[in-house]
């Protein structure tokens, strides 16, 4: 496409160059260049994309954008490279992202995905209930790019690049999808990762504190108010009615469509609080659903999955599902790393969860001890690098719902694994609960496992779906499923354990 073509959308300061020029790709990642691309040169958060631009040329990059407080004839660039300086290069990539692919988005029916808690869990709620409906369905979400049940690829982020979103909406253009969903992140919106893209329906799960940063967010209202952007450029929105902080959206937005969930408050679509069932293994709820009291099961376990399930259900109606479609898409729905059951040899309940927030180990854990027989075990950390206030609030929680709690690494990156570790001890010393620190992730494991007697449930949140440990900016292959495989069969043969009959 023509690089003026490519631009049509784009706040433009100033350009050098003739901008009648075939481009053939376009990235900000300078090694993902090729011949005849565009490289758009973003200030980061720790590097400033000018100092790649010889390498994106040595790429084969053609043509840049840059910064608006770049000097077009300080650029190092051969001569006559068309040279762009632009208001917002995050913005200009997801605007040249777009018009590249052909707008996908207008060619599909598009549902975005925010909130603190639930995002992942509901974006695979939605699209079981969509599949069961004779749809075919894209998801692009942190654990993986979808078409349907075929995993196109993994993912590192919540939400990817605004680049990588049109490239993979293209893709189920092509791949004849009906619906795609989208997990969108505060910082997906803040970062305008999703500009461009025409959404249908939005949805609003829930808002706790989280990402509160210099590198993130400055304040919980900076936080929602990057939510919020999804549901003011959706057609329709859904908002869980008893988070009382989403609940003021409908005074935000008094001209959109909005639908309403909860359990407590009046909603479009109200789940009976008192015929609720939760075990280790399953939800029972009824939910008004089409003037009906309809009962449904879900086999992901607590009481956050209610809230998970009514949500999606919310966003379905919009498709015309019916209750049947429902019940049959939640009933064997799983979720890797959410509230995810490890079968294994001893019988123990064993539940990997991506719990790592206050609200979300406090959801988890609450959960757990509504049905739990015998003892909770809950062995986790924290990931370095990241709000490390939240770290004795953590503690604080573990110690008062947990049985027992073995502090062990999380993804440390560049921090002192002990000194996360020690950190997070200050708030659970003070609720009197036994616990015991293991710096290492797989002997943490082992002594939880040791520990626990049938009828206890260990649960261990924090990985959840990430399948590595990242340390000093290198991720080692991780899977806690194989983990804990490995080290039931190293205690079975070592006759420390004996294996259920």
């Amino acid at each position: 496409m023509l690089l003026n073509k490519l631009i049509s959308e784009v706040e433009v300061i100033n350009k050098v160059g003739d901008l009648n020029l075939d481009i053939t790709n376009i990235h900000s990642d300078s090694r993902k260049i090729k011949e005849g691309g565009l490289f758009i040169a973003i200030n980061g958060f720790t590097k400033n994309g000018i100092e790649f631009i010889p390498d994106a040329i040595k790429n084969g990059a053609t043509a840049v954008i840059v910064e608006p407080d770049v000097d077009l004839n300080s650029i190092n660039i051969p001569a006559n490279m068309p040279a762009i300086s632009v208001k917002n290069t995050r913005k200009a990539l997801a605007q040249t992202a777009c018009n590249f692919y052909d707008n996908p988005s207008k060619k599909l029916k598009l549902i975005g995905i925010t909130g603190t808690k639930g995002k992942t869990t509901t974006t695979f709620m939605v699209k079981s209930i969509l599949q069961k409906h004779g749809l075919n369905v894209g998801l692009i979400g942190s654990i993986a790019i979808y078409i349907n049940d075929e995993k196109i690829e993994d993912t590192d982020r919540t939400t990817p690049e605004s680049i990588e979103i049109q490239k993979y909406l293209s893709m189920m253009v092509e791949k004849n999808v009906d619906v795609a969903i989208i997990e969108v992140s505060s910082q997906a919106m803040k970062l305008d990762r999703v500009t461009g893209c025409e959404f249908d329906v939005g949805l609003f799960t829930n808002l706790t504190e989280d990402h509160i940063s210099p590198k993130e967010h400055p304040s919980m209202e900076d936080y929602f108010n990057c939510k919020l952007e999804l549901l003011k450029i959706s057609k329709h929105a859904v908002i869980n009615n008893d988070d009382e902080t989403v609940k003021k959206v409908k005074d935000l937005l008094p001209e959109k469509d909005i639908r309403s969930f909860s359990l407590e408050n009046n909603s479009n679509f109200k789940v009976n609080p008192h015929n609720i069932i939760i075990t280790d293994s399953y939800i029972d709820f009824s939910i008004m659903f089409s003037g009906k009291e309809e009962r449904i099961e879900a086999c992901i376990p607590g009481k956050f999955s209610v809230y998970n399930s009514a949500g999606a259900i919310a966003v379905c109606s919009y498709f015309d599902v019916t209750a049947d479609e429902i019940r049959s898409a939640l009933k064997t729905l799983k979720v890797l790393g959410r509230s995810e059951l490890v079968e294994n040899k001893l019988g123990l309940t064993i539940m990997i969860d991506y719990a790592h927030t206050p609200s979300s180990l406090e959801s988890i854990l609450t959960a757990v001890k509504s049905y739990a027989k015998g003892k909770i075990i809950c062995a986790w950390g924290v990931g370095g690098d990241r709000d490390a206030a939240k770290r004795p609030v953590m503690g604080e929680i573990s110690g008062r719902l947990a049985d027992y709690t073995v502090l062990m690494s999380d993804q440390v990156r560049t921090e002192d694994p002990l000194k996360i570790l020690k950190e997070i001890e200050v708030g659970i010393i003070p609720t009197g609960k036994p616990y015991k620190i293991i710096v290492d992730r797989t002997e943490g494991i082992r002594y939880a496992i040791s520990i626990a007697n049938p009828g206890d449930i260990i649960v261990i949140p924090g990985l959840g779906h990430d399948l590595y440990l990242e340390k000093n900016g290198v991720k080692y292959p991780y899977d806690e499923r194989k983990v804990i495989t490995k080290l039931i069969d190293e205690m079975i043969a070592s006759g420390e354990r004996k294996p259920i009959q």
